[in-house]
């Protein structure tokens, strides 16, 4: 079958492309009007500060927020009645699969990534991440896996595999087209940003924290992300294999995954679980250790049971990797490995509970404030705990059978994932807004966002609880009237729609605070407990004019509260920053060069690509560049217009 180019045929994709179109004539017009091209380059595309790196995550992480939840909302719309017609199969397939996508690793990972860049070097008093360069290179090279991605939508086609990407559905012997290259290709060149990722914050947090800050005296937040990224440095290298042989089986004619040519598709399955259920605690424990500091801060209290907590966050990373088959129960396991993978499962639920019960004991007795960031925090606890309890139900191997093809099971996966990862998103997101712009996001609308949010999200999937036991299967693009399903799907459409509303109030928002927030002149309006919020608002390129010093677990709240020294006694001397640098910019767009070749075998292009992205990368080796000093003189300038260093 001839592969077209261009993907044609349909309204909405009509639509989409002509939304593109005119979205970027729009973006490069006002660029253009206001003379803002060398403001961008300079101040954005080009920096290595990992405050605007994390800004940059989280506006990419809300487009794609958008971009899933337009998908959401057509299969619901596909499904709010019997028999409907709005997507036919293959497109419903698409949508599916990039919903899938989209959401894990191009919303919840990158939003998390901003939000840890933002906080996590200002935690530890860190006047930058250990290696700024790379950080902008993780940065722009999941951004070009993600543009590449999704520009499968009107050029050649999405995936239509799922977003686990099974085989042999996955294989070109019942998938032709480019569509599941795209997702091989896009997944590979975006984890590569996530492993260096990883790799960068491991030693950030081991060797760049404050004199006096020890393992047992960093936030818990800090504590949730060091075990995220040893997680991620041992769980990317197998998506990324596994990736590389779907690559080779599709361009090449390999036959990893193939069972007649001495393949098997159970080799996907496995590699891709002992990637993918770690992968649900690489974006479930920063958002427990976002929980945690909110609740601390807005309770006014330390964390109950720190110490208990850091074993459970260890516990949870130990026990993620003996989980994995829970996910294909029902693939002929013998009696033995079901057990044993059924155990397994449930015992990884007692280090989440430990997390769970502290969270809710640092409240007892507290000065509790319901802030949007706390409204949240609070939601997330029985809201998680309904995708907690059905996760039991799930893990006991026999009642799987009954379960596992059901939307009982997408019930569960969302009342797991969005509680644990898009409300710690809106929490940290309204939390450090005032630290990343300098004014408060509005408390009304928040709590408008959030109220719509909840009362969304508990009618969309709740009812797909009961439509699932009743006997309807994943991935069902139609169905029969008469089933006794028509209720429930209208109803779970109905909220998806109500969720919807919520995402553009938080939209709205964050377009009324640019003039009408209120402005942060403390660098502290939350009172907070760490040394996030020790710092100036705006935070100055170098973070701390002087380098803090730690004594305790809240060493800002002791400071504020006993009068301790937070910084060090000495005059101010010239501050060591890293020079912005075009290399990691330049490098992905050769790796999407690279990537889009592949995916097309189109030879000439790839190799384009890939002389490039070589290229760009012996650019950095050789270069020469030390980076530059902030005199004295400018510190003293910028300290002097922030009201004088805090002490």
């Amino acid at each position: 079958m001839k592969q077209e180019f261009f993907v044609t045929g349909e309204p909405a994709i009509y639509a989409a492309e002509a939304g593109m179109v005119i979205g970027a004539v729009a973006v490069i017009f006002c660029l253009t009007y206001f003379k803002k091209w060398k403001w961008l380059w300079k101040e954005w595309l080009t920096s290595v500060d990992h405050k605007k790196i994390g800004v940059m995550y989280i506006v990419v992480a809300v487009l794609m927020l958008f971009r899933g939840g337009v998908d959401a909302l057509m299969m619901r719309t596909q499904l709010a009645l019997p028999n409907q017609k709005l997507l036919d199969a293959n497109h419903y397939d698409g949508i599916f699969t990039t919903h899938g996508v989209v959401m894990i690793l191009f919303m919840a990972m990158p939003f998390l990534f901003g939000l840890i860049n933002v906080a996590l070097p200002l935690q530890i008093g860190a006047r930058d991440v250990a290696f700024p360069a790379l950080n902008a290179f993780s940065f722009w090279v999941m951004a070009a896996g993600c543009a590449l991605f999704n520009i499968s939508f009107i050029i050649g086609g999405s995936p239509t595999a799922g977003w686990t990407n099974y085989f042999p559905l996955a294989g070109t012997e019942y998938t032709e087209g480019v569509g599941n290259n795209y997702y091989a290709l896009g997944i590979q060149i975006a984890g590569l940003g996530s492993m260096i990722t990883g790799i960068n914050f491991l030693v950030t947090i081991l060797k760049m924290r404050a004199p006096g800050m020890t393992l047992m005296k960093m936030p818990i937040f800090v504590w949730s992300v060091l075990v995220t990224m040893i997680i991620i440095i041992f769980a990317f290298p197998v998506l990324t294999v596994a990736l590389a042989e779907v690559t080779f089986d599709r361009t090449f004619g390999a036959h990893f995954f193939t069972n007649s040519a001495g393949g098997s598709p159970m080799l996907w399955a496995n590699l891709f679980w002992i990637w993918g259920h770690p992968e649900v605690y690489i974006v479930l424990l920063p958002s427990l250790g976002i929980y945690s500091d909110v609740i601390a801060t807005f309770s006014g209290k330390r964390l109950f049971g720190y110490g208990s907590m850091v074993v459970a966050m260890v516990g949870i990373a130990f026990f993620s990797y003996f989980t994995w088959v829970h996910h294909f129960f029902t693939m002929g396991n013998t009696a033995a490995v079901n057990s044993f993978f059924s155990i397994s499962t449930m015992i990884i639920a007692v280090p989440t509970g430990v997390k769970l019960f502290n969270e809710i004991l640092t409240m007892y007795k507290g000065r509790v404030r319901l802030t949007t960031p706390m409204l949240w925090s609070l939601a997330f606890i029985p809201t998680f705990l309904i995708g907690g309890v059905t996760g039991v139900m799930l893990a006991m191997a026999a009642a799987d059978y009954q379960y596992h093809n059901s939307y009982f099971l997408i019930a569960h996966f969302h009342y797991t994932l969005i509680p644990a990862v898009a409300y710690a998103c809106f929490a940290g997101l309204h939390y450090y807004y005032p630290k990343m712009f300098g004014y408060m996001l509005n408390e009304k609308l928040g709590k408008a966002t959030f109220w719509i949010w909840m009362i969304g999200f508990n009618l969309c999937f709740i009812p797909q609880f009961f439509v699932g036991l009743d006997g309807m299967t994943r991935r069902m693009y139609t169905y029969e009237a008469g089933l006794g399903w028509t209720g429930w799907n209208f109803t779970s459409t109905v909220g998806a729609y109500i969720m919807g509303l919520g995402f553009l109030v938080l939209v709205w928002n964050i377009i009324y605070s640019v003039k009408h927030g209120v402005r942060d002149v403390t660098g502290d309006p939350w009172d907070g407990r760490n040394l996030d919020w020790a710092t100036h608002t705006p935070i100055p390129e170098y973070n701390f004019a002087k380098q803090p010093i730690v004594s305790s677990l809240d060493a800002w709240a002791e400071h504020k509260e006993n009068g301790t020294r937070i910084f060090e006694e000495t005059d101010y001397k010239p501050i060591h920053m890293p020079n912005n640098t075009a290399m990691p910019i330049i490098s992905a767009v050769f790796f999407g060069l690279l990537g889009f070749g592949l995916v097309w075998s189109w030879w000439w292009l790839a190799i384009i690509g890939a002389v490039g992205v070589i290229a760009t990368l012996a650019w950095r080796s050789f270069d020469p560049d030390k980076g530059h000093h902030i005199p004295v003189e400018e510190i003293i300038r910028i300290e002097k217009a922030a009201e004088g260093v805090k002490r």
